[in-house]
């Protein structure tokens, strides 16, 4: 059983049973672009939920069957249309430019160096052309004394996306978990994809 599996056994800390506070924001100022959204590594599936709500046609993936499980139960028991599949987020299933927009909600911060570039170009691979991204992540600033995840410097963000994206910005955040009264320490990033994407 690896770590994620396990991790769905119980109730991860990142599972707060509502969409992140970060994302609810970004739908109210109207950030995200018109149509198709992909929720890379969705959990069970509170943000994709959200969205879907607002508006948009969404679709998650997780690599964690029970997770993408139990997202399916909750978005028939709330009569939201969602779809959800287990995928991996460094070999996406998707057509080039299928997607308006990609949310990654605490995804990133769990790579390791070799699989970021990795990461960075399937997001790039599966948005259109000034498609966004938009991903919180655990910052530097999140004291490291209880563990949890690799936390992540702005230098690290830019040097990871700028070859494909337009980095619009990186503003300081918090990431709401179970484990913290106010949410942890974060960056949202919104980057928009180039035309022209590099290798």
């Amino acid at each position: 059983m690896d770590f994620w599996d396990d991790a769905y056994r119980t109730t991860p800390p990142w599972d707060i049973g509502r969409a992140q506070p970060a994302f609810i924001d970004l739908v109210r100022n109207r950030e995200l672009n018109p149509g198709r959204v992909l929720d890379v590594g969705c959990g069970t599936g509170e943000n994709a939920i959200f969205l879907a709500q607002n508006g948009y046609s969404v679709t998650g993936v997780d690599v964690v069957q029970d997770a993408i499980r139990t997202a399916k139960a909750k978005a028939a028991s709330r009569k939201v249309k969602v779809e959800f599949r287990d995928g991996n987020a460094l070999g996406l299933e998707f057509e080039e430019g299928e997607f308006d927009n990609v949310t990654d909600s605490g995804l990133f911060h769990t790579f390791q160096d070799p699989d970021r570039s990795v990461f960075a170009r399937e997001i790039a691979r599966v948005l259109r052309e000034g498609g966004k991204y938009f991903m919180l992540c655990f910052s530097e600033k999140e004291p490291t004394d209880w563990g949890g995840p690799r936390r992540v410097t702005r230098r690290e963000i830019e040097e990871t996306f700028s070859p494909r994206f337009k980095i619009n910005y990186i503003r300081d955040s918090s990431f709401a978990t179970r484990i913290h009264d106010k949410g942890g320490m974060a960056y949202l990033t919104s980057a928009t994809r180039l035309a022209k994407l590099s290798t």
